[in-house]
């Protein structure tokens, strides 16, 4: 008794796996502008206004990529 099993792969063409890398990579790039716009934001607060956000310059970078990343 024999068995066969096929499996196929869904058939992509070059122009959908170039434009998915280009989408990927966009989206990437945007997230990492958010990210460094809100660590500069947050960076440019005095050590006070830190304070009054309950926050330590030590968890800025945290709290960025944690904010991006919601």
């Amino acid at each position: 008794m024999a068995y066969l099993n096929q499996t196929s792969a869904p058939h992509s063409s070059f122009m959908t796996r170039v434009s998915s890398v280009l989408s990927t990579m966009v989206a990437r790039y945007r997230q990492n502008r958010m990210y460094r716009e809100t660590y500069n934001g947050l960076n440019a607060l005095t050590d006070r206004e830190l304070a009054d956000l309950g926050l330590h310059r030590s968890q800025l970078a945290n709290t960025a990529w944690d904010a991006v990343n919601r």
